[in-house]
């Protein structure tokens, strides 16, 4: 409870502040827009060509880009906000005034903003995959909705859990700006269903960087194609990484230095 009491000051005093700036929710609407209408007619292009992809049809293959668009919203809003400045601290020495407040300083590091108009990519994406949930004529069950639900929350654990293990290093190389470039990269893959790619890349993109479980995974739960041994992989891979980046954090903050020192 205490902890959620110090999120909800935190974001409201993240919605004050873009409140001072409101022609930016306006620019990033105009932006999300552009790029959702890019990413629709990327696909459509594709099934210009073929009927389906990846053993996905379109409408089922657009419910994976609304949740590619859904997790983009979330790292714009909540992640990147956060765990970019992480680096900053570390090099600037600023990183002091976290570690010596009295609540755990991952969650105060990570967790303590958000970009409230990013949240309009969310919106956007879950319109997307209603849209293309109503073009299959599919009629979503409460278990449905709650292995949805489950599989939404596991990825937005791994997404938190990559990006803090990646950032992290930043104890080290201080500057990560290229490797976080890196996994944005790879996740402009989870656009499309996973199994559109083949060999050693279906497995690191499922596995290894579990790009799947973020977008593919939560989209075949909706529309019945989901093999229920990959829910119980979402959920332990989930908590896997989360426990992985909490370790991490603890073991690299022995190597910080502070601004004295």
């Amino acid at each position: 409870m205490r902890y959620l009491i110090l999120l909800s000051t935190f974001y409201k005093n993240a919605l004050l502040g873009e409140l001072e700036y409101r022609a930016n929710f306006v620019v990033n609407v105009l932006m999300s827009g552009f790029w959702l209408f890019w990413s629709v007619f990327g696909l459509q292009i594709y099934f210009n060509h073929t009927n389906a992809m990846g053993g996905w049809s379109y409408d089922e293959a657009l419910v994976v880009v609304g949740l590619f668009f859904i997790g983009h919203g979330y790292m714009d809003a909540f992640l990147q906000p956060n765990i970019s400045l992480i680096g900053d601290h570390i090099r600037l020495g600023t990183l002091d005034f976290i570690l010596t407040k009295p609540v755990n300083s991952q969650f105060l590091a990570s967790m303590r903003t958000i970009s409230f108009w990013r949240l309009g990519d969310i919106l956007l994406g879950f319109g997307i995959v209603a849209l293309a949930l109503a073009r299959l004529h599919v009629s979503v069950t409460w278990s449905d909705a709650l292995i949805f639900g489950l599989m939404l929350v596991a990825a937005a654990i791994m997404l938190y859990g990559i990006w803090m293990l990646l950032v992290t290093s930043a104890f080290w190389f201080v500057r990560v700006d290229n490797i976080t470039e890196l996994f944005s990269a790879f996740y402009e893959a989870a656009r499309f269903p996973v199994s559109v790619y083949r060999g050693f890349m279906q497995i690191l993109l499922t596995f290894i960087v579990p790009i799947a479980f973020i977008t593919t995974f939560p989209a075949a739960a909706l529309i019945n194609k989901l093999e229920p041994q990959y829910a119980l992989m979402a959920v332990a891979l989930a908590l896997a990484l989360f426990v992985l980046s909490a370790a991490f954090w603890k073991f690299a903050l022995r190597f910080y230095t502070s601004a004295s020192s």
